[in-house]
């Protein structure tokens, strides 16, 4: 277990974390200020890209419309092999997988699609700012808000802080699964004070501005019952959860109720979801505030990488399970969530939601968003060589997806044996028909010789991805550790929620 450092502060302000970085000196370049475009085309200049090809459009009007037609879907319709080894050989046994085979994907997958993590990340320190007792719907919880700096003595000039929050249920009986999810850091219900405290503190309060303005004595004393802070009634669930379809509760309350711990851990806080913050963020400080080489880590990586980190805290918590700790998280998200999964194997399972291109949906698909969308507008999700795939003139020549040497079944297959459960909604209903919800499937279809070779169950249908069709909305592949849900609400995961609890639970031996 990596060594990790934390300690509890009653309260701080975040500038003090980085105190060595206070007083800078002159001694250090500063962070180059490049914006999306300029920082798209010097990672192409750096490949030697002249042009790109343009990605589909969503406007159904426009020339280069996105294609909605199956018939032409399928341009590349052979995968790579993924139990077939660099030299020829097939992959026949656990061993030579785990030894051989995972590894060739790994490396291909770091080096032309989502990045290398660099070596010489800095040391996360973990500071409780608050820990208190709450209530998530009918349930009481210990709702601990923590911020984890990451060490920047090398590079002051840019300070990370990473905020997540943990919640676990206050009387459970020994340590929990916990779900860590991608989204705003928050309390469920923070503690207020009493009637009694808070009358002293509007008294104060009163008294403070009427020294400051004294002609607000006249207006406090027109309106007597007035108070500068009202009561206020704690929430009943979670303000920060995605809510659950008609009927559900919030899915933060379903794992409470359930047993379960969760963390909301805030992406924004690890790495700007924009091209321009490539030279901020954990990203910008390993590198001192300079442009990204071609192999160097992207956004989902990035984000990735704070998810292990929160690993590390709940891996010194007696009160969780580090044993049973999921990672989840919708569209970009979701993408996010899968790679985390397969790069990290301490995590014990996932629910992976509308992740689309760059996630579970194939790159070798002609089906709405394509490779080219992300090379030319979400270029910084991935690593820079990623980029190479979509030129249409470069020193190389022109490449397309087919020359990936990998593909989204491999990156489902880097989770196997791990509970990975693939979540979609229905197009009807909000959840984007841009995602390729079939691509998606036909890649978690093509995983599934990994889950078997080690002793896993996958989808429980055959493994020919060519001719199999999606189940019909709300119809669960849910018997193996590789599952699969389309539910019928739209672009979200929660109404899985409930499924995705009691199928973890299941194979994990937990009860509620």
């Amino acid at each position: 277990m990596k060594k990790i450092f934390f300690c509890y502060l009653l309260s701080f302000p975040i500038a003090a974390l980085a105190q060595n970085g206070a007083a800078v000196s002159g001694n250090y370049p500063p962070p180059v200020n490049f914006t999306a475009a300029q920082d798209h085309q010097n990672m192409m200049d750096q490949l030697g890209i002249k042009a790109l090809r343009p990605g589909p459009s969503g406007d159904n009007s426009a020339p280069n419309h996105a294609n909605y037609d199956e018939s032409l879907a399928n341009p590349y319709p052979n995968l790579p092999e993924v139990l077939i080894l660099k030299n020829g050989k097939k992959v026949s046994t656990a061993a030579v997988w785990t030894n051989q085979r995972r590894p060739e994907i790994l490396e291909d997958m770091e080096r032309e699609i989502y990045g290398r993590i660099p070596k010489n990340v800095p040391k996360v320190s973990w500071l409780v700012q608050i820990k208190e007792k709450e209530m998530l719907g009918f349930t009481p919880v210990i709702a601990t808000q923590l911020v984890g700096h990451v060490d920047n003595s090398a590079y002051p000039l840019i300070d990370v802080n990473i905020k997540m929050t943990l919640v676990v249920p206050a009387n459970a009986k020994g340590p929990v699964p916990v779900l860590i999810m991608f989204g705003h850091s928050a309390l469920p219900a923070p503690a207020q004070p009493t009637e009694e405290n808070l009358e002293r503190i509007n008294t104060a309060m009163k008294e403070l501005l009427v020294k400051n303005d004294p002609g607000l004595k006249a207006v406090f004393e027109q309106y007597p019952a007035y108070h500068p802070i009202p009561l206020q009634v704690p929430a009943f669930g979670s303000f920060s959860a995605p809510k659950g379809p008609a009927g559900d509760p919030p899915s933060t309350q379903q794992l409470i109720a359930d047993g379960w711990g969760y963390v909301l851990i805030d992406p924004a806080s690890i790495q700007a979801d924009n091209g321009a913050g490539l030279t901020r963020g954990i990203i910008g400080l390993v590198k001192k505030g300079q442009p990204r080489k071609p192999d160097a880590w992207g956004a989902l990586r990035a984000w990735a990488w704070g998810a292990a980190r929160a690993l590390d805290y709940l891996e010194t918590d007696p009160a969780t399970d580090a044993k049973h700790i999921g990672i989840e998280g919708v569209s970009r998200y979701g993408k996010a969530a899968l790679v985390t999964l397969a790069f990290e194997p301490r995590f014990a399972m996932g629910l992976i939601g509308s992740s689309g291109e760059g996630g579970a949906k194939l790159n070798r698909r002609n089906w709405g968003e394509a490779l080219e969308t992300l090379t030319d507008f979400e270029y910084y999700w991935m690593d820079g060589n990623f980029m190479k795939y979509g030129a249409s003139d470069a020193v190389f020549g022109s490449r397309t997806a087919n020359d990936l040497p990998v593909d989204a079944h491999e990156l489902i297959a880097l989770c196997a044996p791990r509970l990975t459960f693939i979540s979609y909604g229905s197009p009807g209903n909000g959840d984007p028909k841009w995602l390729d919800h079939q691509g998606s499937y036909m890649a978690a279809v093509a995983a599934g010789p990994v889950f078997k070779l080690l002793g896993a169950k996958d989808l429980g249908v055959s493994n020919d991805y060519h001719t199999e069709k999606m189940p019909p909305v709300n119809v669960g592949l849910l018997d193996g550790q590789l599952a699969w849900r389309q539910h019928d609400g739209g672009h979200t995961d929660a109404p899985n929620m409930k499924y995705f609890i009691q199928w973890a639970d299941q194979f994990i031996g937990h009860k509620k």
